[in-house]
């Protein structure tokens, strides 16, 4: 089974080379490319020739335009990566009978409400983001090619940028933090994403009939303040040197951005679990892991 990976150097990417190296001969690339092959998103002819060349069974997208504030000052760029691109990775996955595996993000709904979105809830992105990658989605749909789209929420993991490294880092630096307490959702490691990635993938292959949209979160829920709560008090109990005092909780009126947010980020995975047989931990166990990773280079 020859498999392209997408992103390879991004969160997800980086543990999708893990997981996914076992399962067939993986080709990785980012948007820098390798050698004659291009894994830039923004070339749209490169990429159709590096999928004419490689004739992958299997298709990973893990590369995606994820500023979220930015998109609202550059929404071509993003709908280019979002859209533009993904509908090409369909098309030709439907052209060659393979399979498309691509991740969007609980930013396709309105946050309204408290009951945790199904599959089959009503969309409504709030911004630029939100609905790019919505446009993404149905762009796989639509092409007709086996796929698995995982919406997930709140990625973080021990490489690269995110909120809890973020969190740990102004922990270091400041006595007082104020952190948004009225959105609700469930941290999820790029660890977790990548490891169903490869379950769910070996299964496909022996059962397509399940291609299609798939809820991905951690179990459970948790505010952006009690997740900051619980990684620096973690981080603290590991011998972590930190100055911070205080974690005031904030409102998302009292920290305006570009880009509006969703509330409800909550994410009803019992179709993934019922359909590839899984138990999906709770979001604790994950940053726990992560923070144990990342303790080396943290103090």
């Amino acid at each position: 089974m020859k498999i392209l990976l997408l992103g390879k150097n991004g969160q997800v990417g980086w543990e999708l080379q893990r997981a996914l190296a076992p399962l067939g001969d993986l080709t990785t690339l980012d948007r820098s490319g390798s050698g004659e092959y291009c894994g830039d998103l923004t070339d749209i002819k490169g990429l159709q020739d590096t999928l004419s060349s490689i004739r992958p069974d299997v298709i990973v997208n893990a590369a995606a335009y994820t500023a979220v504030d930015k998109a609202e000052s550059e929404p071509e760029l993003a709908r280019r990566i979002n859209v533009d691109a993904v509908k090409v990775l369909a098309e030709s996955a439907a052209a060659a009978g393979s399979w498309l595996i691509h991740y969007s993000t609980d930013y396709v709904f309105n946050g309204e409400g408290v009951q945790p979105w199904k599959e089959t809830s009503s969309t409504q992105p709030l911004n630029t983001y939100g609905q790019t990658k919505l446009e993404g989605e149905e762009a796989i749909e639509a092409s007709g090619c086996k796929h698995l789209i995982f919406r997930t929420s709140w990625v973080y993991s021990a490489r690269g940028n995110n909120f809890a490294k973020t969190m740990l880092r102004l922990a270091k630096e400041r006595e007082q933090l104020n952190v948004i307490n009225d959105q609700l959702g469930a941290p999820t490691s790029a660890e977790l994403i990548s490891d169903v990635t490869a379950h769910a993938l070996r299964y496909a292959k022996r059962h397509p009939d399940v291609s299609g949209l798939y809820h991905l979160a951690a179990a459970g829920e948790v505010s952006w303040h009690g997740f900051a709560d619980f990684v620096i008090g973690q981080a603290r109990n590991a011998g972590q040197r930190l100055v911070v005092k205080d974690i005031g909780a904030i409102t998302t009126s009292a920290y305006p951005t570009p880009a509006r947010r969703p509330l409800n980020s909550r994410l009803d995975c019992q179709k993934l679990r019922k359909t590839f047989g899984l138990t999906l931990p709770d979001w604790q166990s994950g940053v726990i892991r992560m923070l144990i990773e990342t303790q080396g280079t943290e103090q």
